[in-house]
This record gives structure tokens, C-alpha cells and sequence, in this order.
């Protein structure tokens, strides 16, 4: 096989693991947050993809105990995110200048307009490539993406205490 034109590079950088905080207490209630982010680099003039996927289903879990995926009340993600009393979830927002549509807002709604409000469009985890971020062009100097994590427990919620953890995978893809 033989390459012709001009090769391009795709690039993404290693995040840490990510420690979300406060510990939540295992009665009434309580939010843990954390992120972590990427940087895609490439010289591909069509741009690059970045997706997530969880490898569990739910994602937060602990020997038996979980966090459920956070569910958005519609088709979009919620630009508030929201925990029901007797409930506990775990959640994502994306934030950075080349977030998907899906992640982009109005102010109060996502998957319409073009903003980013810091903290807003929550979605839920899935074992399946869900896309964060696109860019149609090069992003030679590299676009970082960050993403927000929240786990929450409901006041009415018994959470029993655990070394919680969830294993995600973020790949980028060439356009």
C-alpha cells in the first residue's frame, strides 16, 4: 500500500484519575465533583471526533453498590442538573470551544445555540461512543476539551460508603 499526499497526525493527551469530592455521606444526601481534561492535536484538515464511552453499565459503581447513569428528562442533556430525593446518579458535562452540538446552549437549553455555560447540559453515562467534541479543521496548536463529573445522592437516599469507580474511555477519531 503507498501513501500519497501529505500524512496527518492525530494526537490526545493522557487525563488523570480524578478523585471526585466532598466524600458523600451514606445518609442525607450529598454531591461529589470532579474533571478532568484532553487535548486533541491534529493536522488532518477535515478535524477530529472525540468520543466517551463508560465500560460498565451503570459506570459508578462498587462491588454490588452503584450510582445509576444520570438520565436527561428529555432527548437532550438537562442544562440543570437535577438528583431525586430518594435517587443517586452519576453525570458528565463537557465544556471547551469545540463541544458538540449536543453539549452547546442557549442560556437554558442545550443542543440548541452556541454557548457553553460552565456546569450545564448534564448527560448520562453509556457503554456505547457517545461524541463530546468535533472540529471540521487542523487543531495543530491542540483544543482542549474538559469534562465535568458529579456524583449525587438524593436526601432521602441511603448511599452505602464504598471506593466508588468507573472505567471511561475517550477516543479520538480522525474526520
Amino acid at each position: 500500500q503507498q501513501m500519497t499526499g501529505t500524512a496527518s497526525t492525530l494526537s490526545i493527551t493522557s487525563p488523570s484519575n480524578v478523585t471526585l469530592t466532598p466524600a458523600i455521606p451514606e445518609n442525607g444526601g450529598g454531591t461529589a465533583t470532579g474533571s478532568t481534561s484532553w487535548t486533541v492535536t491534529t493536522t488532518n484538515s477535515a478535524g477530529y471526533e472525540l468520543a466517551i464511552a463508560a465500560s460498565a453499565s451503570p459506570a459508578l459503581t462498587t462491588g454490588s453498590d452503584t450510582f445509576a447513569d444520570y438520565v436527561p428528562a428529555g432527548a437532550s442533556p438537562d442544562f440543570t442538573f437535577t438528583v431525586a430525593s430518594a435517587a443517586s446518579v452519576f453525570a458528565f458535562s463537557p465544556e471547551g470551544s469545540h463541544i458538540a452540538s449536543r453539549y452547546k446552549d442557549n442560556g437554558s437549553t442545550c443542543a440548541t445555540g452556541s454557548g457553553d455555560v460552565a456546569d450545564a447540559c448534564w448527560d448520562g453515562f453509556s457503554t456505547t461512543d457517545r461524541v463530546i467534541a468535533t472540529s471540521g479543521s487542523a487543531t495543530p496548536s491542540g483544543t482542549a476539551t474538559t469534562l465535568n463529573l458529579r456524583a449525587a445522592a438524593g436526601a432521602a437516599k441511603t448511599q452505602p460508603d464504598g471506593a466508588y469507580s468507573a472505567t471511561l474511555t475517550v477516543t479520538a477519531t480522525a474526520l
